[in-house]
C-alpha cells in the first residue's frame, strides 16, 4: 500500500517557501479487516474477467454473490477481505515538473487538480507493476562477486537476472531496520525469491522516490554466498507541520481541469504566483466538493490521531487512510477509495474520497449464450424491486446490491442474475450499475411418478402396487411481461385409473393489482381445487386398535388479495367456496366415524363427520390472515419475531346455513442468547425458541375443521391427532349456540450450534382446555384420547432432516422420529 503516483516526481530542491503545502495521492493494495460481505478489487489483464453470478435452475434459494466486472480489467467480487480500489487519477502535477507540492496542493495529484489519465482509466500500484515487470523466466544469474559485500545499484550488471533472497527496510530517522509489519513494506513490489534485472530495481527505486512519502530513499544490494542478493532500502520519512483540524470531502464526480504546465525558466516571483494560483484553485475545489459520508465519531477519532501524533507524517497519513477506508468498507461502500490528502503543511488535513456515486442504472436481458437480447419482462417489474440506494445519485453499497439480488430472485422469473458495478468512463469516479438477467422459459411442464414401498414377507420391502402414481404439472409464467402466471397440477395414486382419487389445482396469480408503477404491493390470486387429506380428528389414542381412516375431500374455488408490507410481513383476505366430502378407505361416503369391533368387523357408529350429517357439506366463508415477521438469519440461525393471526368467518351460506368464527393466533420468538460476529464462515449463535398457539371458535364448526393435538407441528412425540380434538358448546332453551372451542399449545426449544449444524432440546405441552367433550360426538372420548399431553426430548439437524428423540410424557416412553423441514 503506497501513497504513490508512478510517473510523477517530487522535487525537493525548491525553496521551502514554495512548498508550503503538499498533497499526496494514495494507491491501495492492502487487505483490510473485513465484515461478512465485502468487495475485493483485483487487477487483471484479462479483457473480460468472468464475474461471479447468482444463478440457479429453479431459483429455490438466493445465491449470495454479487458480480462486479469492468472492461478495464477490474473484477469486484465477494470475499472475506477488502483490498481497496486502486487509484492514481491522472498525471496532473503541482509544480510543472512533477512535484506534489505547491500553493494549495490542489487537484488529483497536486497542482490544480489536473490529470488527463482519468481516475478509473489509469490504475497504478506497485503490485500491478510487479506482475507486468517481473521476469517470468525461472532462470537467474549468480552475481559473480565475493560474498557479503555491499553493491550500489549503479554497479549491478544490466545483462544479468538477479534473484533477490532478502528485502530489508532501514529507517534513517530511527536508525533501525523496520519489520514486515511496518506499513512501508506495503509499498514495495519486490518479493523475496523474485528474479529482477537492474532495470526493474531502478524502476522500483524511481517509484519510491516519486511517491511523496520519503524525503530521501536509496536502494543497495548485498551479495550472498549462494549467488543471490539481499536488497536494503534505506529511507527518510516525509513529515509536515502539525494539524489540528480534519476535513473529508467526496470528489468522485468533480470535473478535472488540465493543469497549466510551469515553465522551468520561471523566476522565483513567477513561481510564487503560480503556487498561489494553485492554492486558490484548490480552495475553490474543496469548497465546491460534497461532504463525505464519514460519521462524526470517525472524524473525532482521526482528529485524535492528528493531535496525539504532533507532526503529520507519512505513516500517520497511512493510518488515517486505513481507518477511513475501513469504515467505508465495513458499511458496505465497497467502491469507496481515499485518493488524496491535501492542505499538508497547514493546520487542516483534507482527505479526498471517491465514494462511488452511481451515475447510471442499466438493465440488460441476455439469451442462453449471454448475448444481449430483448426480454419479455417489462423493465418496471424489475425496477420496482431495486432498493433506492442502488439508483442514480446514491453511493453504491454492496448491501444494496445483495438486496437487489434477493428481490429480483424472489420474482422467480430469471435463471441467472448479475449485478455489475463498473466505472463510468464519461464521469470520472462515477459508477454504472449493470443488471444482467437471463429469463426462465415461460412455459414448462413436468411429470413425476412414484411407487409406494411397504413391508412384505419377513419384513422385506415390496411395492404396495404395481400401478404408478404421481403428478403432472404445468406453468405459464410472466404473462404479458408483468409476472402474471397460470399454474396447474394433477395428482393421483393410480395413473391407470385416476378417477378414484384424482386431485387437481389450477391457479392464476396477478401481481401489481394497483398497477406496476403503484407503490402499494397488492396481488390477486384465484384457484380452483380438488384435494384429499387424511383427517387427524378420527384417530385412535394410545392402546386403541387401528382406527379405520376418514379421508376429507375438498373441491371448490378460492380467491384472495395479498398486500405485502415488507418482504415477510403481509395481509391476506379473500373468499372460499367449497364442497367437503368425507370418505372411508374404500372411497365411499362416510357420514360417521368408524371403529373396529372385537370380531374384526367395522362399525360406523362414531361421531358425525360433517355438519349436515350426510357426509357432504357445502359452505362459503371469508378468510383473513395477517403476518408480522421480523425474523432474519444470523450466520444461518433464525432470530427475531413472528406473529400470525388467522380468521375464518362463516357467512351463513351452505349446508345448515353455517355461521361461525374460527380464529387462531400463533406467536413465536427466536431469542439470540449470545452476540456473535456475523460472517459467512462464522458460527451461528445459540437460540432459544418460544412458541405459543391459541385457537378458538364461535358458531357452527364441523368436526373436520376442529383443531387437533399431537404431531410434528403440534406436540412432538405423538401421532397426528393422538391427544384429541376439541370443541365447546352451550345450550340455552331450544336454541343451540356453539359458543367456544379452544386449543392451546405451548412449546420451547433451545438450539445450540455444533460443527456446521445445531443440536436442540425441546419441551412442549398441548391442552384442549376441557373443550373436547363439547365437540359433536366427542371424538376424543370415543377414540380414547386424553385431550392433553406433554413431551420433551433432544434432536439434531442433519441437512433438511430433523432427527429427534421425543419422550411421551403421558406414557413415559420415548421414540426416534425423522422429520423434514423446521418445526417453527
Amino acid at each position: 500500500m503506497a501513497f504513490c503516483a508512478p510517473g510523477q516526481l517530487l522535487s525537493l530542491s525548491h525553496s521551502p517557501s514554495l512548498h508550503s503545502r503538499r498533497r499526496i495521492a494514495t494507491t491501495t493494495t492492502q487487505a483490510l479487516p473485513a465484515s461478512s460481505s465485502t468487495i475485493k478489487c483485483d487487477l487483471s489483464s484479462t479483457p473480460n474477467p468472468e464475474p461471479l453470478k447468482c444463478a440457479s435452475k429453479t431459483l429455490p434459494t438466493l445465491t449470495k454473490t454479487l458480480a462486479c466486472s469492468t472492461a478495464a480489467g477490474i473484477l469486484f467480487h465477494l470475499s472475506t477481505s477488502i483490498p481497496s480500489l486502486i487509484s492514481s487519477p491522472g498525471d496532473g502535477n503541482g509544480t510543472g515538473n512533477g512535484d506534489f507540492s505547491g500553493g494549495g496542493g490542489g487537484g488529483w495529484n497536486g497542482g490544480d487538480g489536473g490529470g488527463n489519465g482519468g481516475f478509473w482509466s489509469r490504475i497504478f500500484s506497485p503490485s500491478a507493476m510487479a506482475k507486468e515487470e517481473e521476469s517470468q523466466s525461472p532462470d537467474w544469474d549468480s552475481h559473480g562477486l565475493p560474498a557479503n559485500i555491499v553493491v550500489q545499484l549503479s554497479k549491478l550488471s544490466g545483462f544479468k537476472k538477479y534473484k533477490v533472497s532478502e528485502i530489508l527496510f532501514f529507517d534513517r530517522r530511527r536508525w533501525a531496520t523496520v519489520g514486515t509489519e511496518d506499513s512501508f513494506f506495503e509499498m514495495v513490489s519486490l518479493q523475496p525469491g523474485g528474479i529482477y534485472t537492474k532495470a526493474h530495481l531502478q524502476k522500483e527505486l524511481e517509484t519510491l522516490a516519486t511517491c511523496g512519502m520519503f524525503e530521501k530513499v536509496d536502494l543497495e544490494g548485498k551479495t550472498k554466498p549462494d549467488g543471490t542478493i539481499g536488497v536494503t532500502i534505506s529511507f527518510t520519512e516525509s513529515t509536515w507541520q502539525s494539524a489540528d483540524t480534519f476535513r473529508c470531502i467526496n470528489v468522485g464526480l468533480m470535473p478535472q481541469t488540465k493543469p497549466i504546465e510551469m515553465d522551468p525558466d520561471m523566476t522565483d516571483k513567477e513561481k510564487f504566483e503560480y503556487y498561489r494560483s494553485q492554492e486558490k484553485d484548490y480552495r475553490r475545489r474543496i469548497d465546491r466538493a460534497k461532504p463525505c459520508l464519514l460519521p462524526l465519531p470517525v472524524h473525532r477519532e482521526v482528529l485524535g490521531m492528528l493531535r496525539e501524533q504532533g507532526k503529520v507524517s507519512a505513516r500517520l497519513l497511512q493510518r488515517i487512510r486505513d481507518r477511513v477506508q475501513k469504515w467505508y468498507h465495513d458499511e458496505g461502500y465497497a467502491c469507496a477509495q481515499v485518493v488524496n490528502f491535501g492542505n499538508l503543511n497547514t493546520k487542516e488535513v483534507v482527505c479526498e474520497v471517491v465514494e462511488g456515486d452511481i451515475t447510471q442504472l442499466v438493465i440488460q436481458f441476455q439469451d442462453k449464450l449471454g448475448n444481449v437480447s430483448e426480454g419479455n419482462t417489462q423493465l418496471a417489474v424489475v425496477r420496482r424491486e431495486l432498493p433506492k440506494q442502488l439508483r442514480q445519485g446514491h453511493v453504491f453499497n454492496i448491501e444494496a446490491g445483495k438486496q437487489a439480488l434477493r428481490n429480483i430472485n424472489s420474482l422467480a422469473l430469471f435463471s441467472n442474475i448479475e449485478v455489475n458495478p463498473r466505472p463510468d468512463e464519461k464521469n470520472e469516479g462515477g459508477i454504472i450499475v449493470e443488471i444482467k438477467l437471463k429469463e426462465l422459459e415461460q412455459k414448462t411442464a413436468e411429470v413425476s411418478t412414484e411407487w409406494s414401498i411397504v413391508p412384505g414377507r419377513q419384513g422385506r420391502p415390496t411395492l404396495a402396487s404395481i400401478q404408478p402414481g404421481g403428478t403432472v404439472s404445468f406453468e405459464h409464467r410472466n404473462l404479458k411481461g408483468l409476472n402474471r402466471s397460470l399454474l396447474g397440477s394433477v395428482t393421483t395414486s393410480n395413473f391407470l385409473n385416476p378417477q378414484d382419487d384424482l386431485a387437481f389445482k389450477l391457479e392464476y396469480v396477478h401481481p401489481y393489482l394497483d398497477g406496476v408503477y403503484d407503490a402499494r404491493n397488492r396481488s390477486f390470486r384465484a384457484s380452483c381445487f380438488n384435494i384429499r387429506k387424511l383427517s387427524p380428528v378420527f384417530t385412535g389414542g394410545p392402546g386403541v386398535d387401528e382406527v379405520p381412516p376418514i379421508w376429507v375431500d375438498r373441491a371448490g374455488i378460492k380467491a384472495n388479495i395479498t398486500e405485502s408490507f415488507t418482504r415477510q410481513s403481509k395481509f391476506m383476505y379473500g373468499l372460499v367456496m367449497e364442497e367437503i366430502t368425507t370418505r372411508d378407505e374404500s372411497s365411499h361416503i362416510s357420514p360417521n366415524g368408524q371403529r373396529q369391533l372385537p370380531s374384526g368387523g367395522i362399525s360406523a357408529d362414531g361421531p358425525p363427520t360433517t355438519l349436515s350429517g350426510t357426509g357432504i357439506d357445502r359452505m362459503a366463508f371469508a378468510q383473513a390472515n395477517i403476518t408480522r415477521d421480523t425474523t432474519k438469519f444470523v450466520n444461518g440461525a433464525i432470530v427475531g419475531e413472528r406473529n400470525v393471526f388467522q380468521l375464518d368467518q362463516g357467512v351463513g351460506i351452505g349446508s345448515k346455513f353455517p355461521f361461525f368464527n374460527r380464529h387462531q393466533l400463533t406467536v413465536t420468538r427466536f431469542l439470540q442468547l449470545k452476540q456473535v460476529e456475523e460472517g459467512s464462515s462464522k458460527p451461528p449463535p445459540p437460540v432459544l425458541v418460544l412458541h405459543g398457539h391459541y385457537g378458538g371458535c364461535v358458531g357452527d364448526l364441523p368436526s373436520y375443521d376442529a383443531f387437533t393435538l399431537g404431531g410434528p407441528y403440534s406436540v412432538r412425540g405423538y401421532n397426528m391427532g393422538e391427544l384429541g380434538a376439541c370443541r365447546n358448546i352451550l345450550e340455552v332453551g331450544t336454541t343451540v349456540v356453539e359458543l367456544c372451542y379452544k386449543l392451546q399449545t405451548l412449546a420451547a426449544e433451545l438450539r445450540i450450534p455444533v460443527r456446521n449444524t445445531h443440536v436442540f432440546a425441546f419441551a412442549e405441552h398441548g391442552n384442549d382446555l376441557g373443550s373436547s367433550k363439547d365437540l359433536k360426538g366427542n371424538p376424543t372420548e370415543f377414540y380414547r384420547r386424553v385431550g392433553h399431553g406433554s413431551s420433551y426430548g433432544v434432536g439434531v439437524k442433519l441437512g433438511l432432516v430433523r432427527a429427534e428423540y421425543a419422550v411421551d410424557h403421558n406414557s413415559g416412553t420415548g421414540a426416534v422420529f425423522f422429520r423434514f423441514g423446521e418445526r417453527f
